[in-house]
């Protein structure tokens, strides 16, 4: 499972391009390092790869634009990966989450009681009214780790809704 994540805020006018080195850095380049690491054990035990996206790599929210596009790459990685990894028995797939409860936006640039009021907020902005958990998100990498062994290139939205309703 590749689990590296930071988010930024910022609009591509204004945010400068170091901002983008270091979404890119983690969000992808760390995830294609761990991969190459991987697939030489993941061959011989026929193992999977789940990447974990954001539903900001499918749709466009203004003031995380950078935060989109390595978010977007990650998908196409996961796509191309799996075209790549299938003829050695390797599947590849990702989960793309919406707003779920964790410190992400905290450690990035919000107060706690910035983090409240946005969760409050972002509630409404899902079509069940509620943000994800951490569990909920567990549930779905596992499925595609274990479960889903015909599987493989597939983005697997834990949104609650929230891709539906988009744009806001």
């Amino acid at each position: 499972v590749n689990n590296a994540g930071i988010i930024d805020r910022g609009g591509a006018e204004t945010t400068p391009l170091s901002v983008l080195d270091d979404l890119m850095d983690v969000n992808v380049k760390s995830l294609i390092r761990l991969t190459q690491l991987a697939v030489p054990y993941l061959e011989k035990t026929k193992g999977s790869i789940v990447n974990v996206s954001s539903i900001s790599g499918i749709c466009a929210f203004p003031a995380v634009t950078y935060y989109c596009m390595s978010k977007a790459a990650v998908d196409k990685f996961t796509e191309c990966l799996a075209q790549e990894l299938a003829p050695k028995g390797i599947r590849v797939n990702a989960v793309n989450p919406a707003l779920i409860v964790t410190s992400l936006h905290r450690r990035a640039y919000m107060s706690e009681e910035e983090y409240k009021d946005f969760v409050e907020r972002g509630k409404a902005g899902h079509a069940l009214g509620r943000c994800g958990t951490i569990e909920e998100v567990a549930q779905g990498i596992l499925y595609l780790a274990r479960d889903a062994t015909f599987t493989t290139g597939e983005l697997l939205k834990i949104d609650g809704g929230k891709s539906l309703l988009v744009p806001r």
